[in-house]
């Protein structure tokens, strides 16, 4: 039987998405200036750029091709992203990576509103929790299952009972979302808006786009790819032909 895949996660829960919230628009000739301005003699501002095309080109042909590894000047342009849908350990996962990136992660403190729509059944539990669809999975340390649609949907009544428990301390004895939160299943959702720089984006793809990695978070590189390839198209193509899925030692 197929296990399942990041891509097959995507294509049943609409949920998860990646959203580009900003970021430098000339990513490739802000790393053309830096690279240069080691060995210029004069201020790099007083030199003219090539096009953002070209200096995408430099950049690969003298700073990354052939393993040459400078990847000092690509941590300057930044890229912001709003991650959102995926499961608490996902974003557990990605905030372990804090060089060159930066987060702000949506608190349970403050956002218990949306428990309480499930509980009152404004919102389905699968809007605000997420359990993996049916299918048969295999990990890295060589589990092989099948998950089915009842296993998936029995979860599912386990989260919707876990918010009538918190909607009755909420409003029966008034207990607080910080107290109260600590007993709704670890999976929920959690947005989060992050922050990268060229560099260190690329750095988190090596990490968690490996093929053997938690599928969720696969499916979360996944998301992100078509963002940086937008981004800094020359630079893209060459990772993705080079590195991309590759577990090599990350730069």
């Amino acid at each position: 039987m197929k296990p399942v895949k990041s891509k097959d996660l995507l294509e049943v829960d609409k949920n998860l998405k990646v959203v580009k919230l900003g970021a430098i628009p000339n990513p490739q000739q802000i790393v053309w200036y830096a690279g240069k301005q080691d060995y210029s003699e004069y201020p790099i501002h007083t030199k003219t750029p090539p096009d953002e095309e070209k200096a995408g080109k430099w950049v690969v042909e003298q700073l990354l091709a052939n393993d040459r590894g400078h990847y000092g000047p690509l941590e300057h342009p930044g890229l912001i992203m709003n991650v959102s849908g995926y499961v608490h350990n996902v974003m557990v996962q990605a905030r372990t990576h804090r060089v060159g990136v930066s987060f702000d992660v949506q608190s349970q403190r403050y956002t218990g509103k949306r428990v309480l729509k499930v509980a009152e059944g404004e919102l389905s539990p699968e809007d605000v929790f997420y359990v993996r669809p049916a299918g048969f999975y295999t990990n890295r340390k060589g589990k092989k299952y099948d998950w089915t649609e009842e296993n998936r949907q029995g979860k599912l009544a386990l989260a919707l009972a876990a918010c009538k428990e918190y909607a009755n301390d909420y409003y029966e004895i008034g207990a607080s979302e910080e107290h109260i939160r600590d007993y709704l299943p670890q999976g929920i959702r959690q947005d989060f808006v992050v922050s990268f720089n060229l560099r260190s984006v690329l750095h988190f793809l090596d990490l968690r786009s490996k093929l053997d990695a938690q599928i969720e978070i696969q499916a979360l590189c996944e998301q992100m790819c078509p963002i940086i390839k937008e981004w800094a198209p020359e630079v893209w193509d060459y990772y993705e032909t080079k590195r991309l899925h590759r577990a090599k030692l990350s730069p």
